[in-house]
Protein backbone atom coordinates (compact mmCIF):
# COMPACT_ATOMS: atom_id res chain seq x y z
CA UNK A 1 0.00 0.00 0.00
CA UNK A 2 1.50 3.30 -1.09
CA UNK A 3 1.92 6.17 1.38
CA UNK A 4 -0.20 9.11 0.23
CA UNK A 5 1.93 12.21 0.74
CA UNK A 6 0.93 15.89 0.75
CA UNK A 7 3.11 18.93 1.40
CA UNK A 8 2.26 22.40 2.72
CA UNK A 9 4.94 25.01 2.05
CA UNK A 10 4.92 28.54 0.67
CA UNK A 11 8.14 28.02 -1.31
CA UNK A 12 7.78 26.28 -4.67
CA UNK A 13 11.48 25.44 -4.72
CA UNK A 14 11.05 23.39 -1.55
CA UNK A 15 7.94 21.66 -2.91
CA UNK A 16 9.61 20.86 -6.23
CA UNK A 17 12.82 19.78 -4.51
CA UNK A 18 11.03 17.26 -2.30
CA UNK A 19 8.79 16.09 -5.14
CA UNK A 20 11.78 15.42 -7.38
CA UNK A 21 13.50 13.55 -4.54
CA UNK A 22 10.55 11.25 -3.94
CA UNK A 23 8.75 10.96 -7.29
CA UNK A 24 10.61 7.79 -8.29
CA UNK A 25 9.82 6.03 -5.01
CA UNK A 26 7.40 3.13 -5.54
CA UNK A 27 6.08 3.41 -1.98
CA UNK A 28 5.07 7.08 -2.26
CA UNK A 29 1.94 8.45 -3.92
CA UNK A 30 2.30 12.23 -4.40
CA UNK A 31 -1.08 13.82 -3.69
CA UNK A 32 -0.04 17.41 -4.34
CA UNK A 33 0.68 20.53 -2.34
CA UNK A 34 -0.76 23.65 -0.74
CA UNK A 35 1.03 26.95 -0.20
CA UNK A 36 -0.87 28.05 2.89
CA UNK A 37 -3.05 26.77 5.72
CA UNK A 38 -6.36 27.76 4.17
CA UNK A 39 -5.78 25.90 0.90
CA UNK A 40 -4.51 22.87 2.86
CA UNK A 41 -7.74 22.71 4.89
CA UNK A 42 -9.79 23.11 1.71
CA UNK A 43 -7.91 20.20 0.08
CA UNK A 44 -8.49 17.99 3.12
CA UNK A 45 -12.26 18.39 2.82
CA UNK A 46 -12.19 15.95 -0.12
CA UNK A 47 -8.87 14.08 0.19
CA UNK A 48 -7.09 12.35 3.03
CA UNK A 49 -3.34 11.84 2.72
CA UNK A 50 -1.53 9.49 5.09
CA UNK A 51 1.26 11.95 5.84
CA UNK A 52 1.60 15.72 5.49
CA UNK A 53 4.97 17.47 5.39
CA UNK A 54 4.13 20.82 6.96
CA UNK A 55 6.22 23.99 6.87
CA UNK A 56 6.38 25.90 10.16
CA UNK A 57 6.77 29.47 8.89
CA UNK A 58 4.11 30.50 6.39
CA UNK A 59 2.26 33.75 5.73
CA UNK A 60 -1.10 33.84 7.50
CA UNK A 61 -1.66 30.69 9.52
CA UNK A 62 1.56 29.18 10.88
CA UNK A 63 2.32 25.48 10.54
CA UNK A 64 2.05 25.19 14.31
CA UNK A 65 -1.58 26.43 14.28
CA UNK A 66 -2.41 24.47 11.13
CA UNK A 67 -1.05 21.27 12.68
CA UNK A 68 -3.39 21.66 15.64
CA UNK A 69 -6.41 22.27 13.39
CA UNK A 70 -5.67 19.32 11.11
CA UNK A 71 -5.21 16.93 14.04
CA UNK A 72 -8.55 18.04 15.55
CA UNK A 73 -10.48 17.72 12.27
CA UNK A 74 -8.58 14.78 10.73
CA UNK A 75 -6.94 12.84 13.59
CA UNK A 76 -5.91 9.96 11.32
CA UNK A 77 -3.53 12.12 9.28
CA UNK A 78 0.08 12.07 10.45
CA UNK A 79 2.04 15.33 10.28
CA UNK A 80 5.77 15.93 10.03
CA UNK A 81 7.00 19.45 10.82
CA UNK A 82 9.25 20.73 8.03
CA UNK A 83 11.51 23.70 8.72
CA UNK A 84 14.88 25.35 8.29
CA UNK A 85 14.81 26.06 12.04
CA UNK A 86 15.57 23.61 14.83
CA UNK A 87 14.66 25.85 17.80
CA UNK A 88 13.45 23.96 20.81
CA UNK A 89 10.19 25.94 21.06
CA UNK A 90 9.23 25.20 17.42
CA UNK A 91 9.88 21.47 17.82
CA UNK A 92 8.04 21.34 21.15
CA UNK A 93 4.99 23.21 19.86
CA UNK A 94 4.63 20.99 16.79
CA UNK A 95 4.85 17.83 18.91
CA UNK A 96 2.42 19.30 21.47
CA UNK A 97 -0.03 20.03 18.64
CA UNK A 98 0.04 16.44 17.45
CA UNK A 99 2.88 16.19 14.92
CA UNK A 100 4.50 12.77 14.55
CA UNK A 101 7.91 14.31 14.04
CA UNK A 102 10.09 17.12 12.79
CA UNK A 103 12.49 17.18 9.83
CA UNK A 104 14.79 19.94 8.62
CA UNK A 105 14.57 21.11 5.01
CA UNK A 106 18.18 20.14 4.39
CA UNK A 107 17.33 16.46 5.00
CA UNK A 108 18.40 13.97 2.35
CA UNK A 109 16.13 11.47 0.62
CA UNK A 110 16.92 8.62 3.01
CA UNK A 111 16.06 10.67 6.08
CA UNK A 112 12.85 11.99 4.51
CA UNK A 113 11.72 8.47 3.64
CA UNK A 114 12.63 7.24 7.11
CA UNK A 115 10.56 10.03 8.70
CA UNK A 116 7.58 9.47 6.36
CA UNK A 117 7.53 5.71 6.97
CA UNK A 118 7.85 6.18 10.72
CA UNK A 119 4.93 8.62 10.71
CA UNK A 120 2.79 6.29 8.59
CA UNK A 121 3.43 3.51 11.12
CA UNK A 122 2.27 5.83 13.94
CA UNK A 123 5.85 6.17 15.21
CA UNK A 124 7.60 9.44 15.94
CA UNK A 125 10.67 10.75 14.13
CA UNK A 126 12.93 13.68 14.98
CA UNK A 127 15.86 14.73 12.84
CA UNK A 128 19.17 14.73 14.73
CA UNK A 129 19.23 18.53 15.05
CA UNK A 130 15.63 18.68 16.27
CA UNK A 131 16.31 15.97 18.84
CA UNK A 132 19.41 17.86 20.01
CA UNK A 133 17.38 21.05 20.38
CA UNK A 134 14.94 19.26 22.68
CA UNK A 135 17.80 17.89 24.78
CA UNK A 136 19.59 21.23 25.11
CA UNK A 137 18.35 23.00 28.26
CA UNK A 138 20.37 26.13 27.47
CA UNK A 139 18.34 27.08 24.40
CA UNK A 140 16.68 30.44 24.78
CA UNK A 141 12.96 30.48 24.15
CA UNK A 142 11.90 32.67 21.25
CA UNK A 143 10.37 36.00 22.30
CA UNK A 144 6.71 36.70 21.61
CA UNK A 145 6.33 39.76 19.37
CA UNK A 146 3.27 41.87 18.65
CA UNK A 147 2.22 42.44 15.03
CA UNK A 148 3.58 46.01 15.17
CA UNK A 149 6.89 44.86 16.67
CA UNK A 150 7.28 42.37 13.81
CA UNK A 151 6.65 45.16 11.28
CA UNK A 152 9.20 47.45 12.96
CA UNK A 153 11.73 44.60 13.19
CA UNK A 154 11.45 43.85 9.46
CA UNK A 155 11.93 47.51 8.57
CA UNK A 156 14.92 47.84 10.94
CA UNK A 157 16.45 44.79 9.27
CA UNK A 158 15.91 46.40 5.86
CA UNK A 159 18.12 49.30 6.99
CA UNK A 160 15.51 52.01 7.53
CA UNK A 161 16.05 54.80 10.07
CA UNK A 162 13.55 55.51 12.86
CA UNK A 163 12.07 58.39 10.86
CA UNK A 164 11.74 56.32 7.69
CA UNK A 165 10.01 53.55 9.66
CA UNK A 166 7.72 56.13 11.28
CA UNK A 167 6.77 57.53 7.86
CA UNK A 168 6.22 54.03 6.48
CA UNK A 169 3.94 52.90 9.33
CA UNK A 170 2.27 56.29 9.95
CA UNK A 171 3.43 56.44 13.57
CA UNK A 172 5.73 58.84 15.42
CA UNK A 173 9.50 58.48 15.54
CA UNK A 174 9.26 58.29 19.35
CA UNK A 175 6.91 55.29 19.08
CA UNK A 176 9.36 53.59 16.71
CA UNK A 177 12.16 54.19 19.21
CA UNK A 178 10.05 52.60 21.96
CA UNK A 179 9.40 49.54 19.78
CA UNK A 180 13.14 49.35 18.96
CA UNK A 181 14.05 49.39 22.67
CA UNK A 182 11.40 46.75 23.47
CA UNK A 183 12.71 44.53 20.67
CA UNK A 184 16.28 44.83 21.99
CA UNK A 185 15.04 43.82 25.44
CA UNK A 186 12.99 40.91 24.16
CA UNK A 187 15.90 39.51 22.14
CA UNK A 188 18.35 40.35 24.96
CA UNK A 189 20.57 41.93 22.32
CA UNK A 190 23.29 44.51 23.00
CA UNK A 191 23.03 46.13 19.58
CA UNK A 192 20.90 46.18 16.43
CA UNK A 193 23.22 43.84 14.50
CA UNK A 194 22.97 41.22 17.24
CA UNK A 195 19.19 41.62 17.37
CA UNK A 196 18.84 41.13 13.60
CA UNK A 197 21.07 38.06 13.79
CA UNK A 198 18.97 36.53 16.59
CA UNK A 199 15.73 37.45 14.82
CA UNK A 200 16.98 35.73 11.65
CA UNK A 201 17.92 32.58 13.53
CA UNK A 202 14.54 32.62 15.27
CA UNK A 203 12.64 32.73 11.98
CA UNK A 204 11.28 36.25 12.39
CA UNK A 205 13.00 37.53 9.23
Amino acid sequence: MKTRLFIVDDHYLVIEGIRSLLQQEDDIEWMGHATNGESCLAFLQNHEPDVILMDISMPGMSGIDLCKMVKIKFPGIRILGLSTFDQKSFVEKMIENGASGYVLKNAGKEELLKAIMAAKSFKSYLSFDAAQALRNPNDKELPVLTRREKEVLELIASGMTNQEIADNLFISSTTVDTHRKNLMLKFEAKNVAAMINLAGKGGFL
